[in-house]
């Protein structure tokens, strides 16, 4: 697991930047309903796609995150309108916002027990009416049948988190009901042998820790592909919206 404060100062430039930023707020924002007024969005990171938010008028928008050095940049882009906590016990009182986002965070949750908490603190948070949109199958977005996924292929497999029908049958149980999905191109991260490596290098895969001999392994590899530098398509992300039931 990647240290999210230590990866704060690079994590923008090394995800797209803001090109990709406005591919997610944009696809984000045309799942939520014109009457949205306030928008809360869990693991913020940086505030980078966080801020693109503020772009739709008469939208009321806080970031929350538990890394102490992703919420000083996401303040810093915001200023007043994020704080620091934990998307397991959500620093908001009951029915508070009419969406709640978490977008790239349910993949890297412990397993089905914190995925099933945070998205129940997410329903909780909810207005009735609200909506709730998130990322789905992180990992498999990454596979775009380039040589890259070729090579890694046959690495451990990690556990999915994320996938769509199971995160569709938590929302469930928190009484959520689906109400659409959206597609959006992660622009910039496309994989290239030379940047695979350095992030096996790093621990970015979470089976194949730096310096086990099986990683390098993969290493060596991909250093045998052409192109070294030439990135692989962007991968494309699943979005998906649940709504809280109106009240009768």
């Amino acid at each position: 697991m990647l240290d999210y404060d230590e990866e704060a100062e690079r994590y923008d430039a090394s995800r797209g930047g803001e090109p990709r930023a406005g591919a997610a707020a944009d696809a984000v924002l045309a799942l939520l309903p014109d009457t949205t007024r306030d928008l809360l969005d869990v693991a913020c990171g940086t505030g980078i796609v966080t801020r693109r938010f503020t772009a739709r008028p008469g939208l009321r928008v806080t970031g929350v995150d538990l890394a102490p050095a992703m919420t000083r940049r996401a303040a810093a882009r915001l200023p007043g309108a994020v704080v620091r906590g934990d998307s397991r016990r959500l620093p908001v009182r009951d029915a508070a916002v009419d969406a709640v986002v978490s977008v790239w965070l349910l993949h890297l949750l412990s397993g089905p027990d914190e995925v099933r908490r945070v998205i129940g603190e997410c329903a909780r948070v909810l207005r009735p009416g609200g909506v709730y949109v998130t990322t789905v199958g992180k990992a498999a977005s990454h596979n775009v049948g380039s040589d890259i996924d070729a090579v890694l292929a046959s690495r451990p497999p990690s556990p999915v988190r994320d996938g769509a029908a199971d995160v569709t049958a938590c929302a469930a149980a928190h009484g959520l009901l689906p109400a659409g999905r959206a597609r959006f191109t992660g622009h910039g991260q496309g994989r290239s042998p030379r940047r695979t490596i350095a992030d096996l290098r790093r621990g970015w895969f979470m089976t194949l820790p730096p310096g086990d001999p099986l990683a390098d392994g993969f290493a060596d590899r991909l250093a045998c592909l052409p192109d070294q530098d030439r990135p692989r398509p962007d991968p494309v992300f699943d979005l998906r919206a649940f709504r809280k039931p109106a009240a009768r």
